[in-house]
């Protein structure tokens, strides 16, 4: 089978896209979790919370660094590793960018 060969602008776009979705899915949660689960008044919500920030750490960092470590790792490219390191960097200021933009154009 060919091995089908994105460009590091594709691939870097499609991870920080795929972060800011999973980022927004966490941030529908805090935004309504009152709503959904109620005020929690015991240790389960703050457990509940650092759970949830642990899991979303990991799969952050196999969202973003995932794929740079099998081109480190596996294919032995480091220069390309590296450099979807940065580009994946720079897509997610830049959606950080616009998310700010639209806060204060809505506001």
């Amino acid at each position: 089978m060919k091995e089908k060969n994105y460009s590091l602008g594709l691939i870097s776009f499609l991870q920080a896209f795929a972060l800011t979705i999973y980022c927004s899915l966490v941030a529908v949660l805090f935004w309504r979790g009152n709503k959904w689960f109620g005020k929690v008044p015991n240790y389960l919500g703050p457990l509940l919370f650092l759970i949830l920030f642990s899991t979303s750490a990991l799969i952050c960092s196999l969202l973003t660094l995932g794929y740079p470590a099998v081109l480190l790792w596996q294919k032995k490219k480091t220069d390309q590793a590296i450099k979807l390191v940065i580009y994946t960097t720079g897509w997610l200021i830049l959606f950080t960018l616009l998310v700010i933009v639209f806060i204060l154009i809505t506001r």
